[in-house]
């Protein structure tokens, strides 16, 4: 079976009009179509319903971390990132409390593991998505950071670990 070409005319084989057309789209959506450009300091994007941010730690209606200690997010963590002590107490409802819990933000991989596994759900992935620290070793957020709210403040929050 033998394919047959149309023959190209002069223009066509000069390629003019697929240029031409070329063009004409690139200016019709260039002049044409909305901007959806963000000034980004000062606009800041809104994370949609399924965003996973960096992990935090959440407070009972007392003020205290409302982790059991029971060590699943630290076993499920794909890049050991979380470490936990925990110790008996008698002052909560519950049995042991976590002396110090660690998240080392260098490694996490924000993959949500750690908040499918804890049983109370303790920590929960939150919207903030900007961290500026350039001393690796201010990577290592402990309980106090992990307890702190960070609604509208993670500039202010993580700026200050810059110096």
């Amino acid at each position: 079976m033998k394919i047959q070409y149309k023959e190209l005319s002069f223009w066509e084989k000069l390629y003019l009009p697929a240029i031409v057309k070329g063009l004409s789209i690139t200016l019709k959506h260039l002049f044409m179509w909305p901007k959806f450009t963000m000034q980004y300091p000062e606009e800041k994007p809104e994370p949609g319903p399924r965003f996973r941010g960096f992990p935090k730690l959440v407070k009972d209606k007392e003020g205290h971390p409302k982790c059991v200690a029971c060590g699943l997010c630290a076993a499920v963590c794909p890049p050991h990132a979380i470490t936990l002590q925990a110790e008996e107490t008698e002052e909560l409802s519950w049995e042991r409390t976590p002396v110090s819990f660690e998240i080392d933000m260098g490694r996490c991989i924000l993959c949500g593991m750690c908040e499918e596994a804890c049983p109370v759900e303790a920590i929960v992935l939150s919207d903030t998505y900007e961290l500026v620290i350039n001393d690796t070793r201010k990577w290592v957020f402990e309980i106090d950071k992990l307890l702190e709210d960070w609604e509208g403040k993670e500039t202010e929050l993580f700026l200050k670990n810059r110096k």
